[in-house]
C-alpha cells in the first residue's frame, strides 16, 4: 500500500510545484525580448473589463444599439487592472494591442445590421483625443506605464484610411480631406486605394500633397476645450521640423505620432492597409520611431530595452505565402520594405487544419527563406474575420498548441484562452466576434463541450509560459526528431544569443515516455518540462520527466 500511496503523493507535490510556479508574479526572461516570438494579446478595450462604471455612456450615447453593436463598459481602466492582477503575465504575453482609443462618433449609424456605435474604435471623430468611454489621458498613461513594469509592451492600433460615418451629430470632414465615392470594388489598386470602404466611410485623402486647413468640428472642438493655440502650434513646428507639406496624411502621422511620444506605446497595428498608398506607412514609421526615441530618451527608467518602434500590417487577406509581393490586382507591393516590421497572417485560420509537422513545417522554410528579416503574426480568431478556426471552441486545446507553437509570432484575441463563443444568438456579422470577455465563466469554470474553461485557459498558461521564456519557439528554425509521437526541436541563434528547446506532443496519457532529445541537450544536462513544471536528466539522448502528460514543453531553464 506505501507505493501507490508515495505515488500519488510525489504527482501531487510536482502538480504543486507546477501550479506555483505559474502563479508566481512575474520573473522577466532568461532569453532576450524579440518581436518575431511575440506573444501579442489583441482585446477590444470596450469588450474587455469595466473598471469604471462611471464612464460607460459618453456624449449622449444611448443603449439602444442593436445586439453587440453598442458600448459594454470595458475600459482602459479595466485592462490596467488586469495586468495589475497578473492575468497577462501568467499568460506569458509579451505585448497587448489595444484597439484605437481616439475619440470616435458621438452619434450611431442605422444600416442593415441596426443601430451601431463606434466602440470598436476605428470610427474616429478626433484623432487627438481619448474617447470619455474608455478613460482620460491620465488612464493611458497609466496603462502603458502598468505594462512597461510588468515587462510588457503596447501596441496602439491606428487608422489612417477613413474617418467615422457621418451621423446626425457627426459632420463630414472638408471635401480636400475625405473622398465620399466611389464605394471599392476591389478589381484593382484602384478599386482598393482611391475610395470608400464601405458606404458612409469617408476615406481619407492619403494621395494628396495639397495642404488643407484643419477641419472646422475640430477647430471649434479644441477651441471649446482650450488647446486650439497649443495643438496649432505643435503642428506648425511639426511641419517646420518635417518639410511635409500640410496634407492630410501627414496631419496624421503627426497626430499618431503624438501617442507614441506622451505615452510610451511601442508600436503599432495599422489598420486597413491595403487601402493606402504603399508608401505612406514608410514615412509613417519614420516619423513615429522618432517620436518612440523621444519618448525613451525622456523616460529612460520606463522603457523595455533599445529595441526600436514595431509596426504589424493588416492587410487584409495577406498569407505567409504571398511572401514579400501581395497583389493588389496589377500591383505587386512589398509591405515589409514600406515600414513593416510583420504582416498579419490571414491564411493560418485554413492552414491549421493541416497536420502539426505540415505546418510547422512549411511555416519555418517561408519565415527562414523567402520571408527572411521580416515576419508575420498568426491568428486562428479575430474580431473582423467571419470565419474564425473554432468558432464554437470544441477544439480549445488544438488551438492553442498549434497556434503558440507556430514559427511566427502569435495572436491571442480575448477569450480564446477561456473558450469565449465566437457565434452569439441574435448579433449580425462582425458583432458575433465581439462579445464581452467571458469572466463569469471563468470564474464558475464554466463547461464548454467536453472541457471547462479553467482547463482550457491552464493549457494555454503553460504553451504561453514556455514560448515566453524560450525564443526559439517562434524565432527559430523548426526540425522533426521522429513521426511518433510527434517530437521536433527549434534552433534560434544570433550573434549575441541562442536558445534551443524540443517539444513532443500526443503522448502517452497512461505511462512516462522517453523522448529523444540528442544533438539539442547532452547527456547529464539536467532540462525542464513548462508543461508539468518538472525536471530531469539527460540519459542517452533521451529524458524521461516523472509526471506523465500528453506533451512535453522541453528547455534548459
Amino acid at each position: 500500500m506505501k507505493l501507490p500511496a508515495l505515488a500519488a503523493s510525489l504527482m501531487f507535490a510536482f502538480a504543486a510545484q507546477a501550479q506555483a510556479q505559474i502563479a508566481a508574479p512575474w520573473a522577466a526572461p532568461s532569453k532576450p525580448f524579440v518581436w518575431e516570438n511575440a506573444t501579442v494579446y489583441f482585446l477590444l478595450t470596450d469588450r474587455f473589463n469595466n473598471g469604471d462604471p462611471s464612464n460607460d455612456l459618453a456624449y449622449g450615447r444611448k443603449a439602444d444599439a442593436a445586439k453587440l453593436r453598442g458600448y459594454m463598459g470595458g475600459d482602459l481602466a479595466g485592462i490596467t487592472a488586469k495586468i495589475k492582477e497578473g492575468y497577462f503575465n501568467e499568460l506569458g504575453v509579451s505585448a497587448i494591442w489595444i484597439t484605437p482609443p481616439v475619440e470616435q462618433i458621438h452619434g450611431s449609424t442605422d444600416e442593415g445590421t441596426g443601430r451601431s456605435y463606434g466602440f470598436h474604435g476605428y470610427w474616429a471623430r478626433d484623432f487627438t483625443a481619448v474617447d470619455a468611454n474608455l478613460g482620460t489621458e491620465e488612464d493611458v498613461r497609466t496603462l502603458v506605464d502598468t505594462a512597461h513594469a510588468h515587462g510588457i509592451r503596447v501596441l496602439l492600433d491606428v487608422v489612417m484610411n477613413h474617418t467615422g460615418p457621418v451621423t446626425d451629430k457627426d459632420p463630414v470632414w472638408p471635401s480636400d480631406w475625405v473622398r465620399t465615392g466611389p464605394t471599392c470594388n476591389f478589381k484593382d489598386a484602384r478599386g482598393t486605394i482611391d475610395c470608400t470602404l464601405v458606404k458612409n466611410l469617408p476615406d481619407i485623402r492619403t494621395d494628396s500633397n495639397k495642404a488643407v486647413a484643419l477641419p472646422p468640428m475640430l477647430v471649434e472642438k479644441w477651441k471649446k476645450e482650450g488647446r486650439y493655440e497649443r495643438e496649432v502650434k505643435e503642428l506648425d513646428d511639426f511641419f517646420k521640423r518635417t518639410g511635409y507639406p500640410r496634407a492630410p496624411r501627414y496631419y496624421l502621422m503627426k497626430w499618431h505620432a503624438d501617442w507614441v511620444r506622451k505615452y510610451g506605446f511601442d508600436g503599432f497595428r495599422a489598420d486597413t492597409v491595403k487601402h493606402t498608398e504603399p508608401g505612406v506607412w514608410k514615412d509613417l514609421k519614420k516619423v513615429a520611431s522618432a517620436a518612440y526615441e523621444d519618448w525613451k530618451r525622456a523616460n529612460p527608467s520606463k522603457k523595455l530595452g533599445d529595441t526600436p518602434f514595431y509596426m504589424t500590417a493588416e492587410v487584409y487577406g495577406y498569407a505567409i505565402g504571398h511572401g514579400h509581393a501581395y497583389d493588389l490586382g496589377g500591383m505587386k507591393v512589398d509591405y515589409p520594405k514600406q515600414g513593416f516590421d510583420s504582416l498579419i497572417n490571414f491564411a493560418m485560420k485554413t492552414d491549421a487544419v493541416n497536420s502539426y509537422e505540415q505546418l510547422f513545417s512549411a511555416y519555418s522554410k517561408a519565415l527562414h527563406g523567402p520571408m527572411k528579416d521580416s515576419s508575420v503574426l498568426n491568428y486562428l480568431s479575430s474580431h473582423d474575420d467571419g470565419a474564425p478556426y473554432d468558432p464554437m471552441r470544441e477544439r480549445p486545446y488544438e488551438t492553442a498548441t498549434k497556434l503558440l507553437l507556430a514559427p511566427g509570432a502569435a495572436q491571442i484575441y480575448y477569450g480564446d484562452e477561456t473558450a469565449r463563443l465566437l457565434k452569439v444568438e441574435g448579433a449580425e456579422g462582425d458583432a458575433t466576434l465581439r462579445s464581452f470577455m467571458n469572466w463569469d465563466e471563468l470564474a464558475s469554470n464554466a463547461q464548454r463541450g467536453l472541457n471547462r474553461v479553467r482547463d482550457v485557459r491552464e493549457h494555454w498558461l503553460k504553451l504561453g509560459r514556455f514560448r515566453q521564456a524560450h525564443p526559439a519557439v517562434g524565432a527559430g528554425v523548426h526540425q522533426m526528431i521522429q513521426h511518433y509521437p510527434y517530437t521536433f526541436k527549434r534552433t534560434w541563434e544570433t550573434k549575441d544569443a541562442n536558445d534551443r528547446v524540443v517539444v513532443a506532443l500526443d503522448l502517452p496519457a497512461d505511462k512516462p515516455t522517453a523522448v529523444p532529445v540528442a544533438g539539442v541537450f547532452m547527456d547529464g544536462q539536467t532540462v525542464r518540462d513548462w508543461y508539468t513544471g518538472t525536471t530531469a536528466v539527460v540519459k542517452g539522448g533521451k529524458v524521461q520527466f516523472p509526471v506523465t502528460a500528453k506533451l512535453a514543453l522541453i528547455g534548459l531553464n
